[in-house]
């Protein structure tokens, strides 16, 4: 399925605890992306900073929380150049992750969505003959 989201409204900051270096800065986000967006945009993310300066307290995983991008440790000498990387590798991430509605295959994985499945119905199977087994074991 294709996915892509762009910044709906203003960033907003906080600061951060006592100790702590730069603020806490919050962008709202057009949805709630997927974990493979989220991903993919923390990579990308990651890449564009490679030898930017200023960017060593800046936390760049698990950025995207519910529909915002979260940023913490940012500081003010690198706020312009981080919301320039910032951009691109949202547009990264919109192409990574829309590539589907051009036509390209989902990734390959390393096995089928049925073996999947019955992984997890086997999981869940476990799941309840261990909840049976505890509510009779609870009823003697």
């Amino acid at each position: 399925m294709s996915e892509a989201h762009h910044f709906t409204g203003p960033a907003h900051g906080e600061p951060l605890p006592a100790g702590r270096v730069g603020a806490r800065v919050r962008m709202p986000l057009s949805g709630t992306p997927s974990p493979r967006w989220s991903t993919t945009l923390s990579a990308h993310l990651t890449c564009e900073l490679m030898g930017h300066a200023a960017i060593g307290h800046l936390h760049v995983n698990d950025i995207v929380q519910g529909n915002d991008v979260v940023l913490e440790g940012v500081e003010g000498l690198q706020a312009a150049d981080l919301g320039d990387c910032l951009q691109r590798a949202v547009e990264a991430a919109n192409r990574v992750c829309g590539q589907e509605a051009d036509g390209a295959a989902e990734p390959a994985g390393n096995m089928s969505r049925p073996e999947a499945e019955a992984i997890a119905r086997e999981l869940e199977e476990r799941m309840a003959r261990r909840e049976v087994a505890a509510g009779a074991a609870g009823a003697r």
